[in-house]
């Protein structure tokens, strides 16, 4: 992984030594002694850092490798888990996150971290984190789940040991609805939809953390338990984030993503290409089918 801020220390250095050589006779600066910062497409690669098994990020993150790319940047994306993202996007490993929300799921990294990153826009509104159950289950409420625990095998799926949405449900969820005698299993989220479409598929009941906007919804009959207490909090906002100084460094891009937005069908749409119809084997082939029926997106990212 490359490093923005070593870079930057690189460029800063070259800069200096071209002042040194324009003082001395050189020919490496101009005549006013000074040389531009690298800026741009010659910056670098872009790299996307992408939270292990949120697919809205993978999805957008595929999309804004297409974008970049017909522009000229070279783009290189990794996937960890949330916690190493905010990390390295904190230290200058990666350049951007699609995919941070606020100000609930992510606000701890925010805390954190929040000195050594930089707000690029939000580009989804009204993301709530959610308690899913199959849609026949006998309960519509978290207040409910206690008393029921056994119908559901007293187990709750879970997904990412450092997503948000576990650390709200241990922290919040569990002891506001006396759930401490469940097994809550924290796996990843390829495991929770595993569980889910196995439990789905048998007829059985099944009780897994989720969050809005997700393909799930529209692959299986599921449903929200109601939350009363409030305990998984106000919906978030999707936000990108990226490491200190990238819009000084990427001026162009910082602008288009400012100006980026996707609706709830939008949104599905691409999650359900990239998911359901091409099961996660292409991502880029469903991003480019995606645009075929969305000509004009591309446009109106970057104007």
């Amino acid at each position: 992984m490359k490093n923005t801020r070593r870079r930057g220390a690189l460029i800063a250095s070259a800069s200096a030594l071209a002042l040194t050589l324009a003082a001395c006779g050189g020919e490496s600066a101009d005549e006013g002694g000074s040389t531009d910062a690298t800026t741009g497409a010659d910056a670098g690669p872009i790299t996307i850092g992408i939270h292990s098994g949120w697919e809205e990020g993978i999805a957008v993150s595929h999309l804004w490798q297409h974008i970049l790319e017909e522009q000229g940047y070279e783009v290189e994306m990794e996937t960890a888990d949330a916690g190493v993202v905010f990390t390295g996007l904190a230290q200058g490993d990666y350049d951007v996150n699609f995919d941070t929300w606020l100000p609930n799921t992510h606000g701890h990294y925010l805390e954190q971290y929040g000195d050594d990153l930089e707000e690029l826009g939000s580009w989804f509104q009204e993301a709530p984190l959610t308690i899913a159950v199959n849609e026949d289950a006998p309960i519509d409420s978290l207040a409910e789940l206690a008393d029921n625990a056994e119908l559901f095998g007293n187990r709750l799926v879970g997904i990412e040991s450092g997503a948000g949405l576990t650390k709200i449900t241990q922290e919040q969820v569990i002891p506001t609805y006396g759930l401490d005698g469940m097994d809550y299993l924290v796996s990843s989220t390829p495991a929770m939809l595993t569980e889910l479409r196995a439990a789905v598929d048998a007829g059985e009941n099944v009780a897994v953390t989720l969050w809005r906007p997700h393909w799930a919804y529209d692959e299986f009959p599921i449903k929200d338990l109601e939350d009363p207490e409030g305990a998984l909090g106000e919906p978030d906002d999707i936000f990108t984030y990226g490491t200190a100084g990238f819009s000084d460094t990427y001026p162009d891009v910082a602008e288009w993503m400012a100006s980026f937005t996707m609706t709830d069908d939008q949104l599905h749409e691409l999650e359900n290409i990239m998911f359901n119809e091409l099961d996660g084997s292409d991502n880029d082939a469903a991003v480019d089918q995606w645009l075929e029926a969305n000509p004009d997106f591309v446009d109106s990212v970057i104007g």
